[in-house]
């Protein structure tokens, strides 16, 4: 194992549902799928063949860590192909996962921190609920008793919305975050570099790399040496950018596998030892 380590996102930057794979393209010139997840007996998310095919070399040159918003329970049904990763980061760094089981220190860690941190849960749940329409509101959900999210009607989602919840919650020490049809509702100190930088500790990496397509992925990227953002989400749709983060044009699921490619390159390289946002080859 070298001193890479390589955490990326999942949902719209390494595994894309059915309405964001974006092929436009003729059907007979669309890239292979492996479907990676399967919800109530429906296939739900994908990556190309050759991305899975790519997770392999990846898994031997680097500790390879997922690091997503998802719950521990959403997370299990996420089948990637290649060897387990030893570590993984759910609820948005609220659980950080060893060989599939949740580390219960790390878990009262991040709750200290909360307490001591933001305004609780139960008063952003009630301005939710307060504000949101039944008419574009689909659901109400509360993940690991951390964080709140609303699935929504994007086309009947009123426009200014998201940002004047942003506006509110900010001084309450809360991120706000449109996702696809999710708004997230998530407290500031609850991240994922977080929970990444005790991996780094554990593991002994130097240099990290990562990836990312949310506003809930900016501060992974930036606790990078390296990272990637894809053409799409919401850091594409704001102009967001650092340095040291490769912004790719590709979109859909074609940028997962791409993301993957460049990980893998560079992971194959020796490490560049540096202090994060120390900008490598792209």
């Amino acid at each position: 194992m070298t001193g890479y380590l390589v955490a990326s996102d999942l949902d719209r930057t390494l595994i894309y549902s059915a309405a964001a794979l974006h092929l436009d393209c003729p059907d007979a010139e669309a890239p292979r799928l492996l479907c990676v997840e399967v919800y109530q007996g429906r296939p739900l998310s994908y990556l190309t063949e050759e991305a899975a095919r790519l997770l392999e070399p990846l898994a031997r040159q680097a500790w390879f860590v997922p690091c997503t918003t998802r719950t521990r329970e959403q997370y299990a049904r996420v089948r990637l192909p290649g060897p387990t990763p030893r570590f993984a980061i759910c609820a948005n760094g609220g659980h950080l996962l060893v060989d599939g089981v949740t580390d219960p220190d790390w878990h009262r860690r991040v709750r200290r921190t909360l307490d001591g941190g933001c305004a609780p849960l139960a008063e952003v749940r009630e301005r939710l609920r307060r504000t949101a329409d039944p008419d574009w509101l689909l659901k109400e959900r509360v993940a690991e008793d951390l964080f709140a999210y609303l699935v929504v009607d994007r086309e009947r989602l009123p426009e200014g919305w998201v940002k004047e919840l942003a506006l509110w919650a900010e001084p309450l020490g809360w991120t706000v975050s449109l996702q696809g049809r999710k708004v997230y509702a998530v407290p500031r100190p609850l991240t994922k570099s977080a929970a990444l930088a005790e991996v780094a500790r554990r593991t002994g990496a130097d240099t990290l790399l990562a990836a990312g397509d949310s506003l809930l992925d900016a501060d992974l990227l930036l606790a990078a040496h390296h990272g990637w953002r894809p053409g799409h989400g919401e850091l594409a749709t704001v102009g967001w950018s650092a340095d040291h983060v490769t912004a790719l044009e590709t979109v859909g699921v074609r940028a997962g596998e791409e993301i993957l490619r460049r990980a893998v390159d560079l992971s194959s390289r020796p490490t560049d030892r540096g202090e994060p946002g120390a900008a490598g080859p792209g």
